[in-house]
């Protein structure tokens, strides 16, 4: 797949048709003279040359480069199939995917004005600079998709040792697959068990993070028993907790089954890894993963820093 920067387009105010340039110089907060840049998430926009061509079959209307706002147009790939955390090089630039789509500027924005449509709410991408450099117009980009990969781990003495069927680990999947399969993500899932020891658990949840894995969600061993010690095996490896999401889920289930107060499920961060400790039950897991789901692409972005 060859992919071309197709255009490099600036403008002195937001909400402008910009003008094509030759080439350009990236900073750390965008491009040089660009009313875009500055200290914020959405430094450089990006979008495809394929959207533009959808566009103009849509209204009949040819659409020249930089009338979208966009900062660089990108042909040879089609931006629908990337995700956020995916990056581009320009040869010695760097950059990292941070939103895809945003609201329209309306009545503020050149081309909303003339024919009442705009393709970058909805295709458009934005970045930030990696690394900067100087680019120019006709330029090879290299396109680097980044896995986000979800971890299930099982924690059970009988599951482990063979005498117990897992059901939990395997449901938790299947919801993880269901939840990501409208997420602009490239979902790999990783799934394994293990006794109830602590030492092994830490294991896992150490690995997971030192592979910079996205989130791991353990099910098992959150309760008060002997052999609960998943939450202690957690505290080893997280540096912040989060306790807020699991204090309503707990809080939530409890006022229909008071025995859910028992549970010391919990949330926390550990490098650029997301942990979620579950309960062992599949009622609990979908229970659980039902609103862990809701708040999860805005964890994603404050542990990036990404701004919304």
């Amino acid at each position: 797949m060859s992919i071309n920067l197709k255009s490099i387009n600036i403008s002195e105010r937001k909400g402008t048709v910009k003008t094509p340039i030759p080439r350009a110089e990236v900073y750390e907060q965008g491009l040089k003279e660009d009313a875009h840049s500055g200290d914020w998430h959405r430094m450089i926009s990006l979008l495809g040359q394929p959207s533009v061509e959808r566009f103009e079959k849509q209204m009949d209307r040819t659409i020249g480069p930089g009338e979208f706002g966009e900062n660089l147009t990108v042909e040879g790939i089609d931006l629908n199939e990337v995700a956020v955390l995916d990056r581009f090089t320009i040869g010695e630039v760097e950059l990292e995917i941070t939103q895809i789509g945003k609201t329209c500027h309306g009545d503020d924005c050149a081309i909303f004005k003339e024919v009442g449509k705009c393709v970058m709410p909805q295709e458009g991408l934005f970045a930030r600079v990696i690394r900067g450099g100087t680019i120019e117009t006709g330029q090879k980009m290299e396109y680097h998709p980044r896995d986000f990969v979800v971890r299930v781990l099982t924690v059970s003495d009988r599951v482990s040792a063979g005498v117990y069927k897992d059901r939990s680990g395997p449901r938790a999947l299947e919801l993880v697959k269901a939840a990501f399969a409208a997420k602009r993500y490239h979902l790999r899932t990783e799934y394994q068990c293990v006794p109830d020891e602590q030492e092994a658990i830490e294991a896992a949840f150490t690995a997971a993070r030192n592979a910079g894995e996205d989130i791991v969600i353990s099910t098992g061993g959150t309760g008060i028993g002997p052999r609960d010690i998943t939450p202690e095996a957690l505290a080893g490896v997280a540096e912040k907790n989060v306790p807020g999401v699991i204090d309503y889920i707990r809080l939530t289930a409890g006022a229909r089954k008071p025995n859910a107060l028992l549970s010391r499920s919990a949330c926390a961060v550990g490098g650029s890894t997301i942990f979620y400790t579950l309960p062992g039950s599949v009622k609990a897991v979908e229970e659980y993963l039902q609103e862990i789901f809701k708040t999860l692409d805005h964890m994603v972005a404050m542990l990036h820093g990404i701004g919304h």
